[in-house]
């Protein structure tokens, strides 16, 4: 019914104008739109705008891991409890609906503006249902619980989770049928196969290179298969030296990062103190040929956001993981 009122009122509007425009009278000043007329157009427009966002709804969506929400209305108000997931919603125009997000939720700048409500270890139900979002995007499958309660306050949950950039392309089409921009959704995707598509053409004919990616460096743990840094590296002209470990984020230790000796030695600066200097200077990585040669790379600021970030700027990832491992062919 809300589709035909607004169909109603456009044709209305449009009916107005008509009459409008017809009843010119013989002064010039007449004979020019008035400023409520120029308003009217606007407001059909906007309207028409609005009934072409509606055709997308009632829509039906599964995330990943099963769960089927029917969203009838076109989401007004979103809660995001994952970075990637804001920064899909700000990709896809909807950063004015965003209500809350999380503390690591820093991209854009915008997004730091937003309520924190949650993060990776707990969330703040009751604020949260007290803001009354049509539609919460959780991290992974989020807790069993809370998405029990949460849609028993009315509230669509779904959940994101993408360990490759096939699954980052898939969520992001999926958030934007769940919020009826489909086709900016469809840019966004058809964007990051561009740029994939760019750096495969770059490297196709490189030399491979022995990569290590360190995810963390007390304990030692890397980029394993089944990480979408592990295709990253791949894609970028490299290979994962942790490719054949058990685990997405394995523990590595000392003696076989030795024995697989990588060329390339990649990191994220997590803390004040990881340097390029203090990696060098950890006991028995001067054997490593990476140390050797001076093929570090540490990942600062928004390029440590973007390798660690499944989300809607996978593409721009891609690039800095490849100038890392082949700066020769971005000179």
């Amino acid at each position: 019914m809300k589709r035909f009122r607004i169909i109603a009122l456009i044709l209305s509007l449009l009916m107005l104008m008509t009459i409008t425009i017809g009843c010119t009278e013989k002064k010039e000043s007449d004979n020019e739109l008035k400023v409520e007329d120029i308003e009217q157009v606007e407001d059909i427009d906007q309207l028409e705008d609005e009934a072409v966002e509606n055709k997308n709804f009632p829509v039906e969506v599964q995330d990943k891991f099963g769960n089927t929400e029917i969203i009838e209305e076109e989401p007004m108000t979103i809660i995001s409890l994952a970075p990637s997931n804001t920064e899909t919603l700000f990709a896809l125009g909807l950063g004015d609906r965003v209500v809350g997000v999380t503390p690591f939720c820093d991209y854009p700048e915008e997004a730091q503006t937003k309520e924190k409500v949650g993060d990776y270890s707990g969330n703040n139900l009751e604020r949260i249902i007290e803001l009354e979002p049509d539609l919460i995007l959780v991290y992974g499958p989020g807790d069993e619980e809370e998405n029990r309660i949460l849609r028993e306050a009315g509230i669509k949950v779904l959940g994101f989770l993408s360990e490759t950039m096939d699954d980052i392309m898939k969520d992001i089409e999926t958030i934007g049928k769940a919020t009826g921009r489909n086709e900016k959704a469809a840019d966004i995707i058809n964007s990051i196969k561009e740029k994939r598509d760019y750096i495969l053409e770059k490297v196709k004919d490189a030399e491979e290179v022995t990569v290590f990616y360190e995810i963390w460096h007390d304990p030692l743990m890397g980029a394993g298969k089944g990480s979408f840094m592990d295709e990253l590296i791949t894609l970028a002209g490299g290979k994962n030296i942790a490719y054949d470990t058990d685990g997405a984020y394995p523990q590595y230790d000392l003696e076989q990062l030795i024995e697989r000796d990588p060329q390339v030695y990649l990191a994220s600066k997590d803390s004040e103190d990881k340097t390029i200097e203090s990696i060098k200077l950890r006991p028995g990585y001067d054997a490593i040929s990476a140390i050797k040669n001076d093929r570090i790379y540490l990942f600062k600021g928004n390029e440590a956001n973007l390798v660690s970030r499944p989300g809607p700027r996978i593409g721009e990832a891609l690039e800095v993981v490849a100038k890392a491992i082949h700066p020769e062919l971005f000179e």
